[in-house]
């Protein structure tokens, strides 16, 4: 990846961001939780994610699919270190849920009563908490029961959508888990505007089961208006005469969906094949599809003479959808990302930098930009411990006794 160079045109303010001065307590782990607080974070809230003193989150020693979890999921954020084991970690922490507007935590079923920072004992504290209780499974049967995303992936039929038949196979990203984590921003904003109305705060919650439910509502639907079970994704049935993924002449992949007769007249047309265009046989998508068995070998082959820059190229000029086969790294490059503004600097827990998407939603034309970086354990604790009342004196002895942890805030460049 590429350095970023800074910027130094001068650029005009940014108007306030649309959550500043909103305040956040994210006891949060993994993904859903810490998705959920990074929505409300790049939306302009003060999020302090809670982990312990020392070590902090685990996601921010994790090896192999999970090693970028934490440079992620924890950008725009404070680091509020603090041992809730403790009694007088426990007593600080209701302290500091008095100054909160939010409250969000994604632990299991029952963690958060068993250490006495339930629902019910933090809005006896602040009556106005919104109380964002995310987890794997809505109350009901499966309430009790601990869950991952590819756990509810193959209950809800996520997996049985995505592979062949006898092989479900999960999605290739935490699906469940960040659309769980913006179901639960969508509770909590909602819970903020009632609060305008009523001055009070409610419990939001969220899951991933339900989540991945509504995920499948289009092919619950299907069959509901069908009479049949809808087949695998790799396997379902023919809509479009092309919609394909071809094989360029240097071994690359290139996708190209023909969706309209419009849209095949302009391949014919820019791609020279005016045998075809001419073609009654190949006029109507019904037609082409009837025709595959002699039709589609041959535009194999001949889309195979070219390589996939030509193949993009007369696809761009033909109008007509098309995409390359991108790892995730390609992104990296990408020049739309780039040239948009799409992408952030962002640094890891060992200070390499690395450039990570922002949310991909703009208000009057503003991107959402990278404030803060994901926080070292402690960084910017100070703001609420203050807030709460606490000297510096009391600050340091809590940390002297492995209480808190605390470090300075850094700001983004």
């Amino acid at each position: 990846m590429e350095n970023q160079q800074p910027d130094s045109s001068p650029h005009p303010p940014h108007p306030p961001l649309p959550l500043s001065g909103l305040r956040v307590l994210e006891l949060g782990h993994n993904i859903m939780g810490p998705a959920c607080g990074l929505i409300l974070a790049d939306l302009g809230a003060e999020v302090f994610k809670v982990e312990r003193p020392g070590k902090g989150d685990d996601t921010r020693w994790l090896q192999g699919f999970g090693a970028g979890f934490f440079t992620c999921f924890n950008r725009n954020k404070k680091s509020l270190a603090i041992d809730l084991k403790h009694e007088q970690g426990r007593e600080l922490f209701l302290k500091l849920v008095e100054k909160v507007d939010v409250l969000i935590e994604n632990f299991a079923p029952g963690t958060v009563e068993r250490l006495g920072l339930g629902a019910e004992v933090c809005r006896r504290r602040n009556p106005g908490l919104i109380f964002c209780s995310l987890k794997g499974f809505m109350p009901g049967p499966y309430a009790h029961r601990p869950a991952l995303d590819e756990v509810v992936q193959m209950m809800g039929g996520l997996a049985y959508m995505t592979g062949p038949s006898g092989k479900p196979m999960r999605a290739g990203a935490s699906v469940t888990d960040i659309l769980s984590g913006g179901f639960g921003v969508i509770g909590i904003l909602a819970a903020l505007l009632q609060r305008g109305q009523t001055g009070q705060g409610q419990v939001v919650q969220a899951s991933l089961f339900e989540s991945v439910a509504f995920l499948m509502g289009q092919h619950m639907a299907g069959a509901g208006v069908s009479g049949q079970a809808p087949p695998p994704m790799p396997e379902r049935g023919r809509t479009w005469s092309v919609y394909e993924l071809f094989a360029a002449k240097d071994n690359q992949q290139v996708f190209i969906g023909l969706t309209s007769d419009r849209h095949w007249r302009r391949f014919c047309a820019t791609f020279g094949f005016d045998d075809w265009a001419e073609d009654p046989k190949l006029a109507t998508n019904q037609g082409r599809i009837e025709a595959r068995s002699w039709f589609f070998p041959e535009l194999q082959h001949r889309l195979q003479r070219l390589t996939k820059a030509e193949l993009m190229a007369l696809a761009e000029q033909a109008g007509i959808p098309f995409a390359p086969v991108n790892q995730p790294v390609d992104l990296w490059d990408d020049p739309h990302m780039n040239q948009s503004g799409g992408l952030a600097v962002t640094e890891t827990p060992s200070g390499k930098q690395v450039k990570l998407p922002k949310l991909p939603l703009r208000l009057a034309g503003q991107t959402f930009d990278l404030r803060l970086q994901p926080p070292m354990v402690g960084e910017g604790a100070a703001d609420i411990l203050q807030l709460a009342g606490l000297s510096p004196t009391e600050i340091e002895a809590l940390a002297a006794a492995g209480i808190i942890a605390t470090q300075p805030c850094r700001h983004a460049e």
